[in-house]
Order: C-alpha cells, then structure tokens, then sequence
C-alpha cells in the first residue's frame, strides 16, 4: 500500500488511498510528501486537515519522528491560537497539520502565507461529509489559491467525495483501494451480548469483569453517557477512565496514556476515540450503544484486529434492540457467566511529574531517577512518555506508594517538582 501510494504520489494527479486502520497510511503520504517539500522555499508548503485533535498530534509526531529537516508544527483548537502563531513564526514550518476550524482561524488572520501551499491532505476525509465539516473544509480550501495537489485518506470508502475537495478538477485522480473486509472479518471475533433490560449498565458490568484486565473501549453516542457510564462502573470500583470532545486536552491526554500503557484497562468514549488513534494491542471494543451508521461501526471496530492481530467485538442489545442490517444475523450470542467474576486489578499506575521537555527532562533522567532515589528495578517501569512540560511514567502497581515516600523532597535533576500518582 505505501509503495504503490508513493509511485501514484509522483504523478500529477489528485489521489485517493483507501485503507484499513492501523495499515500505515500515516507513513504512505508523509513519505512522498517530505519527498515533495523544496529546502529552497521558506514557508508552508502543505496543509494536512485532521477531524481530531488527536490524530492531528498524531501525524505531527510520526513527521517528527521521521528526522527530516523540515519543520512541521499541529493546530488546533483547546488552546491559545496566539501561542500557536508565535510558534510559526519562530521555526517557520514547511508543513501544518490542524483541525479546520483552527486551521480557518490562522488564514484569515493571515499568520502564514497561503500563496505558497502546493499540497493539501485530508486525513479521514469521510468525517468531512458529516454535519458541521464541510462548510469549515471549503473555507480552508478556498483559502489556499496555489493547491497543485489534493490527497483524501480513509478506513472506509465514502460513496461521494466532497465536491468541495476539489479533487480530479482539471486533472485526472488515482484512487487506490486497499480495503478487504473479508480479511478483516476472519480476525475480529464478533458477538452479541443480550441486556435482559433496557438499562445496559449492569450488563456491561458483567462483561467487562468477564473480560478481565484485557484492553477495551466502550463506545457510547453521548458525552453524558460517557461520564453516566463511566460513574457507575466506578461505583462498583471497576478502573476505567473517560474519553470524549467536552473534555479538556490534558484531560484527554491523560485518559489515552493511562489507557496505553495498562494502567486503566477499560476506556469509556465517544466515538472521537473511533479514528485517528493509534493505540497498540486493543483486544476488546464494546458497543454499549449501537453505531449510527455502517461507517462508524467499521471505524470503531478497526481500534482492535490491527495489523494481523485479532480482537473481539461485542454489540450489547436491549429487549427492544435488533442487530443491525450491516451486522450478519448468524453473529454468535456471548453468553455472561452465572457468577460474575470480581473486577481486575490493573498491573500497571501511572506516575505524573511536572517536568518535561521544556526543562531538558528526557527518559533516561526520568528512569535514572526511579532506579537510584525510588528503588525501583528495570521490571518495575513501564513505558515513559515525556511532554512539553510534564512527563507520565508507568510503575507497578504494587511499589507506588513506596516510591512516593523514598522520594519526597527529593530533586529530579536539580529541580524541584510536583510528582503524583496521576488520577
């Protein structure tokens, strides 16, 4: 799929890549895409449109990661777009990746000069034929007068592409298909899970013990539901942590690391967390309620069976609830155990320092520290993400409260900081 993307990248034409979640498409355009960028022009060269703060992050740290020298910067809104401005203007990017109504902001204030962008993607562009996208893509595209080259991306084919895209307009579109949803069946296990009433929670419950400490997301189709859902397990002391667009970006950041790296099995969300995230090793996704649409039962199911692993689908039915008609109707029914078992004890907790980047904090300082002053050995560390201005660390479960009394007062680096168990 990259391969061919990039042979098709090199031609003139528009391009349309089809692919499942979890394939590599993030890799596929940015490859050729760096390929295109010219070192002699100053300025921003190509927009990439991203439905999800999230997957805009995303993208900008896999451009990152690739080690070019180009500079790539993401916008979007939850934070100050007068931050973001002075941010381009101090390490002048070659490519910005944003969501569109930020992205909508920037160019009408002028911030950087639309006449030099050539290339523009839409990342997930079957999301910008839903209510409220396509008004905000057309101003950003009617925004940049020298486009050369449009590139659509998506784990689904959409019936229509957006007139507003412009794509094959005067010149001819390469779509390429990568989708097989036969090879995706054969390595999603798909079920159903009866509520005997119209009030699912308990039957969640149950499963979700059944299901044990395994990776999974719930998905609901409310932000109330999510916090609804989400108290009640609590209430039964079942871990798990919430995710969806009401929430503030540290917040969120917060859920998805916790989720990451196993020290909250269960995430309960909208369906935000059904695109643009990549999160490894997902077994399970719960449909506590049932998708809107074929679309956005796909995308939610692509979270698990990624790459050639497999994953297990659940779709939770009331007395008054049918399968839907995109869901075969031989799909099996799981049966709950009589006797529920007690909620997991994840292995893992997640350790908040308020510390990062910014103050030269990196891994091996966070890990050197944990081993000397905490008393923690290699096996009691998990995985270390280090931000701008904080850092998270996952330690056993069992060594936390030791570790916060050997190391308080004590200086990370010289510096004094705030170092909590993250909530």
């Amino acid at each position: 799929m990259q391969e061919a993307t990039g042979e098709a990248y090199q031609s003139d034409c528009d391009l349309v890549l089809l692919s499942p979640t979890g394939s590599g498409k993030t890799l596929a355009f940015l490859l050729p895409l760096v390929q295109s960028l010219k070192p002699e022009v100053e300025g921003v060269q190509a927009v990439v449109l991203a439905p999800s703060r999230e997957l805009a992050l995303q993208i900008e740290t896999v451009f990152k990661a690739m080690g070019t020298p180009f500079r790539v910067m993401s916008c979007y809104g939850g934070r100050p777009a007068m931050d973001e401005h002075r941010t381009m203007k101090g390490i002048c990017p070659s490519v910005i990746v944003g969501t569109p109504g930020r992205m909508n902001d920037h160019l009408r204030k002028q911030n950087f000069d639309a006449s030099i962008v050539t290339t523009l993607v839409i990342d997930e562009f079957d999301k910008c034929l839903e209510f409220g996208f396509q008004d905000e893509m057309s101003e950003v595209i009617g925004q940049l007068p020298a486009l050369k080259k449009r590139v659509l991306l998506s784990a689904t084919d959409a019936e229509e592409i957006p007139q507003f895209a412009g794509v094959g307009n005067g010149q001819r579109l390469v779509k390429l298909n990568f989708l097989n949803p036969d090879a995706d069946g054969l390595r999603l296990n798909l079920q159903q899970v009866h509520s005997p009433v119209k009030d699912k929670l308990e039957t969640l419950y149950r499963l979700l013990c059944t299901l044990g400490d395994a990776s999974s997301i719930v998905f609901v189709n409310y932000r109330e539901s999510v916090e609804r859902v989400a108290g009640y397990l609590m209430a039964q002391r079942f871990p798990c942590d919430t995710f969806h667009g009401g929430m503030e970006q540290p917040d969120r950041e917060r859920a998805l690391y916790k989720f990451r790296n196993g020290s909250c099995p269960v995430l309960i969300s909208t369906d935000l967390a059904a695109r643009g995230l990549d999160i490894p090793g997902v077994d399970n996704i719960v449909h506590y309620h049932l998708p809107v649409n074929e679309e956005a039962f796909t995308h939610r199911n692509g979270r698990t069976a990624r790459w050639e692993a497999h994953g297990s689908s659940y779709l939770i039915l009331h007395p008054d609830e049918q399968l839907p008609a995109y869901v075969p109707s031989d799909t099996p029914v799981f049966e709950l155990p009589e006797q529920t078992p007690k909620p997991p004890k994840p292995r893992w907790a997640t350790l908040y320092i308020g510390k990062g980047k910014k103050d030269k904090l990196n891994k091996i300082d966070i890990v050197g520290f944990l081993y000397k002053k905490g008393g923690l050995a290699r096996e009691d560390v998990g995985q270390v993400d280090v931000k701008e201005h904080y850092a998270f660390v996952a330690v056993r479960r069992g060594k936390i409260k030791q570790l916060l009394t050997l190391i308080r007062g004590e200086k990370i680096k010289g510096m004094k900081t705030l170092i909590e168990e993250a909530r």
